[in-house]
């Protein structure tokens, strides 16, 4: 027969803060574009002011910045305990935004 132990452990899973204030709720949109639209628009003004090549160098070394920022982001915001849940960048910015910048009465 199937018994279960007395030592069961069960997580609790935080679900993603919502921001209550359009202030909170802009710095949150803002730091996604940010981390979505970086790479891309370094490579395009590199290749408008200089060539495809120094484009592509640029689009892969910023890149690379902006997963050591996303990865600093995740690390200082999100619970110990739920970091090997996948967050897109819309995640890792609410809850930034919600721990570091906005007020406690400012997040549900």
């Amino acid at each position: 027969m199937f018994s279960m132990k007395d030592d069961v452990i069960l997580e609790v899973f935080i679900p993603t803060p919502q921001l209550k204030t359009k202030k909170c709720r802009l710095i949150a949109k803002t730091i996604e574009y940010l981390l979505k639209g970086t790479p891309s628009v370094i490579a395009v003004l590199g290749w408008y002011l200089y060539d495809y090549f120094i484009a592509i160098l640029l689009w892969f070394v910023f890149f690379i910045i902006i997963g050591i920022v996303r990865s600093y982001l995740r690390n200082s915001s999100i619970p110990m305990t739920q970091q090997e849940h996948p967050y897109n960048d819309e995640g890792i910015s609410r809850w930034y935004t919600a721990k570091h910048i906005c007020l406690p009465y400012e997040v549900i």
